[in-house]
């Protein structure tokens, strides 16, 4: 079984709900680049 990380978490979410990186970035007062750094487990710990 493939372990799913919280980057693909947040991309398969948005994606079901129809939404861009740019809309989620938007409704959760952040920047479309946040987004996509989340969705790539690029995150700074």
């Amino acid at each position: 079984m493939k372990k799913q990380t919280l980057g693909m978490m947040i991309a398969s979410l948005r994606k079901e709900n129809g939404m861009t990186q740019l809309e989620l970035a938007e409704k959760m007062g952040v920047t479309d680049k946040a987004v996509s750094k989340w969705e790539r487990d690029l995150n700074r710990n």
